[in-house]
């Protein structure tokens, strides 16, 4: 993808700034959000038990249910355990002939995953034993860990805290 010319990216700071000013409340003033946070993300692979060695046995996310999807015979729905009482969940649609995903207005870009410290060490050090290639740190963000599952969703590994981005707190704290 170009990067944007220093015109273009003078003109969507300005508009960032913008929307900044006319949507983002100060702390104080904000609502109470109406949600309870995210109860599962669901999204699609190609074979359950490839996605289950890397979710479950690979990054140490683990696999706590297994059922046929009530929505179409034949395919499985199951879930990974994030922590904090949130999920990742998945379907295969045998059968259907599916392609694979792009990058597009609309779709899942990436799905930025909360470890702790030492988790985040661990894991890099997993991925490097794996072979498996992950951006980040080679672009000066020593936090976060990008890589792609079998199916190409790409994942980040945060070492930051939930709610904390970019050096701040985002709650106000």
């Amino acid at each position: 993808m170009p990067e944007p010319t220093a015109a273009e990216q003078e003109e969507l700071a300005a508009r960032r700034a913008t929307l900044r000013d006319r949507y983002l409340l100060p702390t104080g003033r904000r609502p109470v959000t109406t949600a309870r946070g995210i109860h599962h993300a669901a999204l699609i692979c190609s074979d359950v038990e490839t996605t289950i060695r890397f979710y479950q046995d690979l990054l140490g996310f683990p696999l706590i249910e297994l059922v046929e999807n009530r929505d179409y015979p034949g395919s499985s729905h199951f879930f990974f355990d994030l922590g904090n009482s949130t999920l990742l969940g998945f379907f295969d649609f045998p059968g259907l002939g599916l392609q694979p995903g792009i990058e597009s207005i609309g779709s899942v870009q990436h799905i930025a995953i909360s470890v702790s410290p030492e988790n985040h060490a661990e894991l890099r050090r997993k991925l490097d034993e794996a072979g498996i290639t992950y951006g980040g740190p080679d672009k000066g963000i020593e936090e976060s860990l990008y890589l792609r599952d079998p199916d190409g969703i790409q994942i980040e590994l945060l070492r930051d805290d939930l709610m904390y981005f970019a050096g701040q707190w985002l709650d106000g704290r």
